[in-house]
This record gives C-alpha cells, structure tokens and sequence, in this order.
C-alpha cells in the first residue's frame, strides 16, 4: 500500500490541456474515484499514474518517490482497463499469470544471465489460485476468453491485476462494458475486495451512481480541472459549485434563476411564477446579495406534493404551485416534469400522489435542503 500524491500536474496535448495543475492526495488504502463528463481529463490523469503518459508539468509521487521518470513496470502499479485487454490465446490461468512469469529481478551474473524470476512456479501458482477463489474463477482457469461471459472477463482482468499484489490499483471505467445487472453486482464485489486486499485504488468513471455507492472520495472533474474533493454525501448535501450540484445526483438539481429580495427582515427568492422565502440559518450568507441576481437550487427528492401528509409540512414560503406536465410511475417514486409559471422543475413524488398530466399541484420545497450559487462566479453561497 502506498499514497498516491499529484502535484501542479498538468499535460497539454498541442493547443489543448486535458489536465490543468491538479493537486490531489489519494491516502494509504483510500479508493479514491476520479469522475466526470466525457474529456474531462480523469482517464489522462490516471494514465499519468500509470506511466503511459509523460506529464507536461507537475510532479507525481507513489509513496515517498517521485515517478515521473519511472517506467510503467517499475511503478509498483496495476491497472485495469476498459476492454479487459486479455490474451485471446492463453486460458485464464495464463492470462492471470503471465505478468508474474515475466516479471524478472536483477542476478549478478554475466549477460545474459543477469536476471532471474522473480517468483517461483509454486509462488506464482498459490497467488493465481488465491485471486481465482476470491473472484469466483476457480472453475474457469483452464478457459479461454472466448469461452467466458463479459462479468467473467472482467474478474479474469481484475485477477491479473490483484495477482502483483501492487501498491496501487489503477482502475479505468472497468464495469461500463457489462450490463446494468452485472454492473451493479461487480460494483458490489470490488467494494468488498477493496475492503479485503486494503490497496490503494484510483477509480476513473463517467457514471455518478458508481462514484457515490463506491468512492471513499471523490473527485469530480471538468475541463481538465478538479472541482471539488470529499466524502461522497459531502459532495451531495454541501456542492461547491453549480457544476458539480448538477453532475451529483440523478436527476440532476434543478436550477432556477431568481433576484435576492428583502421583506420584513426575509431574504425571498423570486421568479417569473416561482417565489420562495430562504432559510433563516442561512441569512450570514445572504446581505451581499440583496437585490441581485442569482441560482437557487433544490433536488427533486426535496420537493413533495403538500397533498400527502406526514412528508413535509407547509412553512413559510415554501409553497409553490405548478402545472403538471409529466407523470413517470418508476415503482416507489414517480418522476413528475412540472411548471411554475415560466420555470421547469423536475421532481421525484412519492407514488401515493393522485396528480396526473395536466393537473395543477401545491408542491412544498424542503427549503432547509436548497441551495444558492453566485450568479457569476457559479459558487455555492450555501
């Protein structure tokens, strides 16, 4: 196990930075996921890790050493791939094997008997066994790629890589070829072997609900630059920007911009048909902002139909009433695209609802779970 620290990192490609001065420490034993839209630079950061790509500026540190010039191999390093990136031609004991066979060490003999195995054939054999038994491959060892399902070729690739026994896993997108039921269960497995092996991993995904069920934190990406690192429901309940409120959580947060106003004492956040008053703990916040524009953000699951009691009672000005324009029955919830005069909302009702399309409904906001952003600078005021 080792920590994994990224200093002042950048890479440009030409005219194009992928990676914009990313300062980041992933701690002993951390799985850390990187995630974010398409291009946002996590896979270029991860293959900088790795080695396979050469870092324009910045330093990079697997445990107290700097690796920037180190090669791949001699990083101490194993990572999984995309599109598992087997041997079409061995079974899955050699596929699992083959970086142990070759992996060599200095001998101090004459070339070309200067190096000798690294690991004896009982050695190599015990570590393949013990990953095969972990993974469920026990009876699948003498198979070749063809032979297996995708969810197997995946643990064939995830076997290889826990056979090094590295100091860091390096992951990249590896469940996003399998399917949703599978990917739900390999998620589970890779939680509960991240759990057993205790090694440092770096987890690159593009998929928000893989980040939140198994980062221990996460670090989203955009536009080649880190916009916020923390726990999980830290990143949910506390965004520190527009960007990231809007990528955590699905469906996204709805965004309504509104003017600042002053009344009795009340900070009232106001749109065209769309009126709420703001939380009294967060008025510190807020007297910079009277009479300007702003963002004032509130999750689907945060707004209820006011018809259905014991979910959230009616306070003061956190009542708004919406056209309703579409019903979606998801089993346990309905997902409800709703109007407040001029401003669209998306919400998340519990499936007691009575509302139907074309109906108009009295939604209550759970004002004390709203969000506020800077209008310009897009960062959360609360």
């Amino acid at each position: 196990m080792a920590k994994v620290v990224l200093r002042d990192l950048t890479k440009r490609f030409k005219e194009v930075i992928a990676v914009n001065n990313i300062n980041l420490e992933i701690k002993e034993a951390e799985f850390l996921v990187l995630v974010g839209p398409s291009g946002c630079g996590k896979t270029t950061a991860l293959r900088m890790i790795a080695g396979l790509e050469e870092a324009s500026s910045g330093e990079i540190y697997i445990g107290d050493r700097v690796v920037n010039d180190v090669s791949p191999k001699d990083r101490d390093i194993a990572m999984v791939f995309q599109n598992y990136a087997l041997y079409p031609h061995m079974t899955v004991y050699d596929n699992m094997s083959f970086g142990l066979r070759l992996k060599r060490l200095p001998a101090n003999r004459p070339w070309p008997l200067n190096t000798r195995r690294a690991f004896t054939r009982h050695e190599i054999d015990q570590r393949v066994q013990s990953a095969a038994q972990l993974l469920g491959l026990g009876g699948l060892l003498n198979r070749k790629p063809k032979e297996l399902s995708g969810g197997q070729r995946q643990r064939v690739a995830l076997g290889r890589a826990i056979v090094r026994e590295p100091k860091v896993f390096l992951m990249d997108e590896p469940l996003s070829n399998l399917d949703a039921k599978l990917r739900v269960q390999t998620r589970a497995e890779l939680i509960k072997l991240h759990r057993r092996l205790g090694i440092t991993t770096v987890y690159v995904t593009h998929d928000q609900v893989e980040a939140m069920t198994m980062g221990d934190r996460i670090a989203v990406m955009s536009s080649g630059l880190v916009q916020q690192v923390d726990t999980p429901l830290n990143l949910y309940n506390h965004p520190a920007n527009i960007f990231v409120a809007g990528f955590i959580g699905s469906p996204a947060m709805n965004f309504v911009n509104v003017s600042i106003d002053q009344d009795n004492g009340k900070y009232i956040a106001c749109a065209d048909g769309f009126q709420v008053t703001l939380p009294a703990s967060q008025y510190d916040h807020l007297p910079n902002y009277a009479g300007k524009q702003c963002i004032f953000g509130i999750r689907p699951e945060d707004i209820y139909d006011s018809n259905l009691e014991g979910l959230i009672k009616q306070g003061d000005g956190n009542s708004v009433k919406v056209d309703v324009d579409v019903v979606e029955p998801l089993g346990n919830d309905v997902e409800m695209y709703l109007k407040a005069g001029n401003v669209p909302l998306i919400a998340m009702i519990d499936s007691k609802t009575r509302a139907r399309t074309g109906d108009t409904l009295d939604v209550l906001l759970d004002m004390d779970k709203s969000h506020l952003f800077d209008k310009d600078t897009e960062v959360a005021i609360y």
